[in-house]
């Protein structure tokens, strides 16, 4: 990690930070109010206004998009009655040098004694211009704000303090390289030796030009052609072909190569993806030659188009583990974006009527650190789902997507999402879940823990639940049991059903009676039999025996009817309760 990376994290808790977006009558946004993070991810189904929301961000702090004004289509459903509002909350509980940058430029809008920026953009439209004008505000009592002031060029004084860089999901390499060339390659400053250089490449274009107008079919085109012109237009010209360098310039024709390894040749960086993480390198550039004056915001929209799962994975590690992304802004709808993830802001968009949004602040848990990636690749993909049913590992997966398959073949298209805990635990997966008002639902086991030195067992599911709930009404009793054999199992359930049955319905929580391979046996023992004649009338043990590999076995073999069965019996009721939450 680099120096410039430690000091990041060390200060990252005490930085600027924004706290809060406001969007009332934007676009699809009717009101809207949603918690913030300096690293913000914004994700949902298409159509439902991920890029409206950054459209918002983009409205505050970006120039270039805000002297566009306002349409009659910028206003929610066209109500033009009542005006546009953005309102962006910054803490600034700390005087690190970006609160200084900011307060440096608002001077009188802001006490000494304000821990919060309010900067609000108001936009009423004027039905006769047709247009909506913005108007921006300032200051540390959201009450009371000031008038931001601004020049003839609607440089607004924000504009001064915030650097917002886009990036759009289709960036045009070429296009940004040669906007930012002389930025880039420091082409204004003094130098006696690059002038040296600079004189010699003169000569080599002048040569080049007198070689090229010595080619036969040069002279020819060049006598051939002004007389063809002359049929059209009378008027004493000549033409003449010159290498384009001679004319705009040097730099206006270079353009980036890679080169591989030692490899001295030169590959156009034609690919689209290779394009892109260029294009990415040269905004970090561009980002660090303001960083001492500006505040760097990243809007980013979907990076994933065009990139390989293998560059979007090293492009997440750039995003969210080293420190130049700052204060970022992204929309997307890969998990393979998301990879790297920690410490993010996750904002879900959802529901097109009415659209409303739910953020949570991820921090991969502690105990986890060292598998993080493991730990996020199974949660990621459950992300972009709107109905999750989370169980104890892939055993349970392979066989729950047969029984889906079968009965709504197309079940991942609609938001169904089966994710295995695999020995992470249920709980960091479905308190986020529930933050983010994603759907889920629970399967677990009715585990049984033998007590040290003792005959007794202790009811490790119900305690699992019990600490889940943390609800006195809904409490499990505790006591231990004398064995955990089958029949110890399901006495222990069916003394408790009546709680268990109100536990799964009020929290979706579904406990086995004794663990899958119990569960599914009791309801197709006969057939388990009969398509597993390797397990000797012993179905159970054969599961649990190789369990991954036995139960791919036997879902291949089980029909349609066979699944209905199961979806259908009391012991499986979670999956029907799944398939009933899709539209």
């Amino acid at each position: 990690m680099h120096e410039r990376d430690i000091i990041f994290y060390y200060i990252m808790g005490i930085r600027m930070k924004f706290s809060n977006i406001k969007i009332k009558n934007f676009r699809n946004f009717e009101c809207i109010d949603i918690d913030l993070e300096n690293r913000n991810i914004i994700f949902g189904l298409n159509d439902v206004g991920k890029s409206n929301f950054l459209s918002a961000f983009r409205y505050v702090f970006d120039r270039e998009i805000r002297k566009n004004n306002f349409i009659d289509t910028d206003y929610f459903q066209k109500n033009t009655f009542n005006p546009i509002e953005l309102i962006v909350t910054i803490a600034i509980n700390e005087e690190t040098e970006d609160v200084k940058k900011l307060r440096a430029k608002m001077k009188g809008a802001i006490s000494s004694n304000d821990d919060k920026v309010y900067i609000k953009l108001v936009a009423s439209y004027d039905s006769k211009e047709m247009v909506g004008i913005p108007s921006l505000l300032w200051g540390g009592n959201i009450n009371h704000l000031e008038e931001m002031k601004y020049n003839k060029a609607l440089y607004y004084e924000i504009d001064h303090i915030f650097n917002p860089i886009f990036i759009d999901s289709y960036v045009d390499m070429y296009n940004l390289f040669k906007k930012n060339t002389k930025k880039l390659l420091n082409l204004d400053a003094e130098n006696e030796e690059d002038k040296e250089i600079l004189d010699s490449i003169n000569d080599i274009i002048d040569n080049l030009n007198d070689k090229i107008g010595l080619l036969s079919g040069i002279k020819k085109f060049e006598e051939d052609i002004a007389p063809e012109y002359q049929d059209f237009k009378e008027e004493e010209i000549s033409i003449s072909i010159k290498s384009e360098i001679a004319i705009k310039g040097l730099y206006s024709n270079l353009i980036p190569y890679i080169r591989q390894g030692v490899d001295e040749r030169l590959y156009p960086t034609s690919g689209d993806g290779r394009k892109k993480i260029l294009a990415y390198s040269i905004f970090s550039m561009l980002s660090l030659l303001t960083d001492e004056n500006k505040i760097n915001l990243f809007f980013i929209e979907e990076p994933e188009n065009h990139l390989h799962r293998s560059m979007q994975l090293t492009l997440s590690k750039t995003l969210f583990v080293k420190s130049k992304f700052q204060y970022l802004f992204l929309t997307t709808h890969s998990p393979y974006i998301l990879s790297e993830i920690d410490n993010v802001n996750l904002i879900r968009i959802y529901n097109k009527d009415k659209i409303t949004s739910n953020s949570a602040i991820y921090k991969v848990p502690d105990d986890y650190k060292k598998l993080k990636k493991v730990l996020n690749e199974n949660l990621v993909e459950a992300l972009f789902c709107d109905n999750v049913l989370l169980v104890e590992g892939p055993s349970e997966k392979v066989l729950f997507s047969k029984i889906f398959g079968e009965l709504m073949p197309n079940y991942e298209s609609k938001g169904i999402y089966i994710l295995p805990v695999n020995g992470f635990g249920f709980e960091p997966y479905f308190r986020l879940l529930d933050k983010l008002n994603i759907n889920n639902v629970i399967k677990t086991d009715n585990d049984l823990r033998k007590i040290p030195k003792k005959n007794e067992y202790s009811v490790l599911g119900f305690n699992r639940i019990n600490n889940w709930i943390n609800n006195e009404e809904f409490k499990l009793p505790t006591n231990t049991v004398g064995g955990d054999s089958i029949e110890c199992k399901i006495q222990l359930y069916n003394n408790n059903i009546e709680m268990l049955n109100l536990i799964r319905k009020k929290f979706g929580i579904y406990l086995s009676k004794c663990s899958l391979e119990e569960d599914l046996d009791e309801i197709i023992h006969d057939e388990m039999c009969g398509y597993l004649e390797e397990a000797d009338g012993n179905p159970i043990d054969f599961l649990k025996k190789y369990k991954h590999k036995n139960m791919v076995l036997l879902s291949e073999k089980l029909t349609k009817e066979d699944c209905i069965k199961i979806y259908n019996s009391y012991n499986f009721e979670c999956l029907k309760e799944v398939l009933e939450h899709v539209d």
